[in-house]
């Protein structure tokens, strides 16, 4: 009786702990602003750790659910454990590795990958194995047994952040390696949801601006300067100067709620209009053109945002009376 409390207290604590990280995972793509960030990566980073230090005991369940185990059930479990160990490995290494992809693929992408693909195996395998809530799962005991493995694993992300800093230099709140800061050739080519670069003519690109279109000759020859870090959820940053002109000179901000900035591939998001005088329709990056592949002829900078909001390719600017927080928090489109 002792070892079944003992498997059903490892099991309530290995799944909140696999919860904590998915959630907190998630979160981190949306954020992008210190100390928020920070926090969010270190819970999340200390959440997966602690998943770490369940292994020991969470074997001994294993190997004694195995015995009377239908042949199925140990299928979605094996598979579970597959999943969860290459989203650990996955994030260790890209904290140690830094932004170097493999044929295309990053450690962060199995990372990501491997825990999206945890959640539904996660969720009907909980859900199968359903429990009712016990007094004895919030005693004072447990309670201090699961804060001993978020501080484990708080304090085993503290060991491998100070190896990542090492190895890498300077890593952002968010997790993400510095590449191409200064050098936008460097910088990543990164799409989400696109076929790839679309065709652009840079001599004849317009951007309709709350009803009226502005060229990209009239773009280029702003004078606004600013200089902004973007950090990709792809796990990069890199901090330019960049140049263009300010939303404010081209949308006025007053009788509006929010701005909608939309791509030649239709892509969008939208943006409190509060935002207009540190928003940027930029058409160089450190003294150079926009290529197409970092969004030229005309990428919107979102200081302060991750990298999915900076809109490539812009070709329409519109008010809009509805939230800006009305949206996917997350690019779907």
């Amino acid at each position: 009786m002792t070892s079944l409390r003992a498997g059903r207290r490892t099991n309530v604590a290995l799944l909140w702990l696999l919860l904590a990280a998915i959630g907190t995972g998630m979160v981190a793509y949306a954020v992008g602003t210190t100390p928020t960030a920070f926090v969010i990566a270190v819970a999340h980073g200390a959440a997966g750790l602690g998943v770490v230090l369940l292994v020991p005991w969470k074997s001994v369940v294993v190997r004694r659910a195995a015995r009377r185990a239908s042949r199925g059930r140990w299928v979605v479990g094996v598979l579970l454990g597959v999943l969860a160990a290459l989203a650990v490995a996955g994030g260790t290494v890209f904290a140690l590795t830094g932004y170097r992809p493999v044929l295309g693929v990053t450690a962060l992408a199995v990372h990501v990958g491997a825990g999206l693909a945890l959640l539904p195996l996660l969720s009907a395998h909980a859900w199968r194995r359903r429990q009712r809530l016990r007094r004895v799962d919030v005693s004072r005991r447990n309670l201090l047994r699961t804060a001993g493995f978020v501080v484990g694993g708080a304090a085993a992300y503290g060991v491998l952040d100070v190896t990542a800093l090492a190895l890498n230099g300077r890593v952002r709140a968010t997790g993400s390696h510095q590449v191409g800061s200064g050098d936008p050739d460097r910088m990543p080519v990164t799409q989400w949801f696109t076929d790839g670069v679309p065709a652009l003519d840079f001599d004849t690109w317009q951007v309709s601006v709350g009803g009226r279109w502005v060229s990209y000759a009239e773009l280029s020859a702003g004078t606004d300067v600013v200089r902004a870090t973007i950090d990709c959820t792809g796990g990069w940053y890199a901090e330019q100067e960049w140049r263009g002109v300010r939303l404010e000179r081209l949308v006025p901000a007053a009788d509006i709620r929010s701005i909608d900035v939309v791509s030649a591939t239709g892509y969008r998001r939208r943006l409190p209009a509060r935002d207009a005088t540190s928003l940027l329709l930029a058409t160089h990056a450190a003294g150079a053109p926009l290529s197409a592949g970092h969004g030229g002829p005309v990428r919107l900078v979102a200081p302060g945002r991750r990298g999915f909001w900076w809109v490539k390719w812009v070709q329409r600017v519109e008010a809009s009376r509805e939230p800006w927080w009305l949206q996917s928090p997350f690019p779907w489109q």
